[in-house]
């Protein structure tokens, strides 16, 4: 798989993100929720919703679907 998105429970960005990923058509990714996870939420706190490829790299919202797909690109 090697894509996540990390976001938060009752996150409207985080709707936004989820219908660019969409749009971008990226492949089959986990949804990791940072909410109740004290490390996920000192790393990700204000920046989610945040893409992660496999090899690390993170997109921080915002985000547009051109952007995802050349993030995609590596």
């Amino acid at each position: 798989m090697g894509w996540v998105l990390y976001q938060r429970d009752h996150c409207h960005l985080c709707d936004q993100a989820l219908a660019v990923l969409a749009e971008a058509r990226v492949p089959e990714f986990d949804s990791v929720y940072i909410d109740g996870d004290a490390a996920l939420q000192a790393r990700y706190d204000l920046r989610v919703p945040v893409l992660q490829r496999a090899d690390g790299a993170e997109l921080d919202w915002p985000f547009d679907a051109d952007m995802v797909r050349h993030f995609m690109q590596g």
